[in-house]
């Protein structure tokens, strides 16, 4: 069962991602973007961190539905919103449950995801945050480090593809052959994601 504390966590080891990953995001975003991406996530989740330290939302469902409202204040350009609507719906999905199972986490982030391709009207290969996030998800029900590789290669498998949506579509086919700077952070979701549950794994085997 995964509770509140759980959800705090993978927001902070996100947050410590993407710290690490800021230049190589902007250097993503220089060719295709607005070479912000990385400057723009950075402060978000910053600020999410703050937020979760002064407020401690008590569920799973308000930890994520905070930090996606914080996201949406924070973060400009269309990483806000798209990030945002991500987290706030899947913590909306999770409700009011103190712990919530791992298959009913996957279901609600499955939510979230539909609604961030709905919100920027989107699919898998249009060379964006989707094309890491729908494999993330797909094998989230296998386990948690499955979805890290999963998410991790559809990032990696922007580079060939021809932007249609988003800000590197108006490029036309001068978008092929650069890795999807959106496309690589959401990969980083997953990469905390699993971090967090290594980390409770080998707790629980220490205790053991």
């Amino acid at each position: 069962m995964l509770d509140a504390d759980f959800f705090r966590r993978w927001l902070v080891n996100t947050a410590d991602a993407v710290d690490r990953t800021a230049a190589l995001l902007t250097e993503l975003d220089s060719p295709i973007g607005d070479a912000d991406h990385g400057s723009n996530l950075q402060r978000g989740f910053t600020a999410v961190v703050v937020m979760l330290e002064q407020e401690e939302p008590g569920t799973p469902g308000a930890v994520l539905t905070r930090a996606g409202r914080q996201l949406i204040s924070t973060v400009g350009g269309a990483s806000g919103p798209l990030y945002g609507t991500l987290l706030r719906r899947t913590g909306k999905a999770l409700g009011d449950a103190p712990e919530v199972e791992e298959a009913a986490f996957a279901e609600a982030l499955r939510t979230g995801v539909d609604a961030v391709a709905a919100l920027g009207g989107a699919a898998p290969g249009d060379k964006t945050m989707l094309d890491a996030l729908v494999p993330g998800v797909d094998a989230l029900g296998t386990s948690f480090g499955a979805a890290r590789d999963a998410a991790r290669e559809g990032a990696l498998a922007t580079t060939p593809l021809l932007a249609r949506k988003g800000r590197a579509s108006y490029l036309g086919e001068r978008s092929i052959g650069h890795q999807d700077p959106g496309a690589t952070s959401s990969a980083l979701l997953f990469e905390a994601l699993a971090e967090t549950a290594e980390k409770d794994a080998a707790g629980e085997a220490g205790r053991g």
